[in-house]
């Protein structure tokens, strides 16, 4: 706590440190991006799923500003967020509140408040036209189909579906039980691999989303045809009871059993906390959970899965149909 209080206050930066670490995360972007076909598609994607809500710039900025960056940028940005008053701290391990607390209060707590301003953050306009991206590289040996779909969070938009959209999420792709995976990949022998998953630990609005890899001999075309198949067959015929009970009873152990590990508890906390939750909101997940309802699932799924908010991308290798 000593070197993180330190490093809060006292930051010595030096052009030449800039300018290797610039080089180090310039670097670090075209290892993970854009040496990787997939993940330049779920950039572009990300873009083009929002209109105007700061999440369609990338977390690591976009190359050519990267470039750009300098000695005078990093330090505004420093003096501006890095801060007390703008962070949260995470406590793991065999230590008790009365033991920590004096501790912080030595470190952190003699650091005065910098009054940091609240963020501006745009509001995310009606999406009225479903978006079509196709993203071709010769790399690329296995295409690949995925969508997303702009979705509230648990902090905005309609958060009393995010419960239901987590199960919903299990329901269609969580696993090999699930239905996008027993019905493509094992029943209709289409794909490879099919999945959903939804994230609603956001500040802003969400995504939900689905994927699947074509099998031997396939083409994204069909691929396509039959995922949609899948999702208005949930839409029309709905999902029963013990359906739901059981995704939501295998949730729940699952959760349970991550809570072992004192990095993925910290860290659960740490990300509800900078998402606008609380600790209660994290501790009363289960419960949460257990009570969501076959008909809590449909709203939910009714409410996001509409074209109109959707992004199609597909990953193809350099002059394939």
């Amino acid at each position: 706590m000593r070197l993180e209080a330190d490093r809060m206050v006292n930051l010595t930066l030096a052009d030449k440190d800039v300018t290797t670490e610039r080089q180090v995360v310039m670097e670090e972007r075209r290892m993970r991006t854009d040496n990787d076909p997939g993940a330049l598609l779920s950039e572009q994607m990300t873009a083009a799923q929002f209109l105007q809500l700061h999440y369609r710039i990338p977390a690591i900025g976009w190359a050519h500003e990267l470039a750009k960056i300098g000695r005078d940028d990093a330090l505004a940005f420093y003096h501006r967020y890095y801060a007390p008053d703008n962070a949260i701290l995470v406590i793991a391990g065999d230590v008790t509140a009365t033991e920590v607390r004096p501790l912080t209060e030595r470190t952190y707590g003699v650091i005065p408040a910098r009054g940091v301003a609240p963020r501006e953050r745009l509001a995310e306009p009606r999406q009225l036209a479903a978006r079509r991206l196709i993203l071709r590289d010769a790399r690329v040996r296995q295409p690949t189909w995925q969508r997303t779909y702009l979705a509230p969070s648990r902090h905005a938009g309609a958060k009393e579906h995010a419960d239901a959209l987590e199960v919903l999420a299990e329901i269609l792709g969580g696993g090999t039980t699930s239905r996008l995976y027993r019905s493509l990949v094992v029943e209709k022998k289409l794909a490879a691999a099919a999945g959903a998953w939804y994230d609603p630990v956001q500040l802003a609005l969400s995504r939900f989303g689905v994927y699947a890899t074509p099998a031997e001999g396939v083409d994204l075309a069909t691929l396509e045809t039959a995922m949609d198949g899948e999702i208005a067959r949930l839409l029309a015929d709905g999902v029963g009871a013990a359906e739901v009970k059981r995704v939501t009873k295998r949730m729940i152990a699952e959760a349970t059993y991550a809570r072992d590990s004192l990095y993925l508890a910290a860290r659960a906390f740490g990300e509800a906390l900078t998402a606008g939750l609380t600790v209660a909101d994290v501790e009363s997940w289960p419960e949460r959970i257990a009570a969501v309802t076959p008909a809590d699932v449909m709203a939910a799924a009714r409410a996001v899965l509409r074209p109109a908010t959707s992004v199609t991308g597909l990953l193809l290798g350099d002059g394939k149909s």
